[in-house]
């Protein structure tokens, strides 16, 4: 059975870093798209990053680019999402997803797996 849950979120004051985790369990997360969306209150889902499956390259949507960074942890079968210079706007509930995608990874929603998510606050 495929599994993922996320971990790592909390409160946090504006400028700091917060360091998320999903655990995959059920299968390898090599073999999937592993991909970070977000959703804060009033608003759509949205895709934050995702890593591509097989080696594959990252993507990160535009506000994010050089202040969050994923990474595969094959060892530990998570892959995690660095979050430095954290905004106000980066407020909401983090989800990681699987899913089965030929080439590169994207931020749409149409992923396979789903984990429950983890609450992320910033503010001062």
């Amino acid at each position: 059975q495929l599994q993922l849950a996320e971990s790592g979120g909390g409160l946090v004051q504006p400028g700091g870093s917060l360091r998320l985790s999903c655990e995959v369990s059920g299968f390898s997360p090599d073999d999937y798209a592993i991909g970070w969306f977000r959703q804060a209150p009033g608003k759509e889902r949205e895709g934050v990053s995702c890593v591509s499956s097989h080696g594959g390259g990252a993507v990160y949507e535009d506000s994010v680019k050089d202040r969050f960074t994923i990474a595969r942890d094959s060892a530990r079968n998570t892959v995690t999402l660095q979050m430095n210079s954290l905004k106000s706007e980066d407020t909401g509930v983090y989800y990681c997803a699987a899913g089965r995608l030929l080439g590169e990874c994207w931020l749409y929603l149409d992923y396979d797996y789903w984990g429950q998510g983890t609450q992320v606050n910033v503010a001062s």
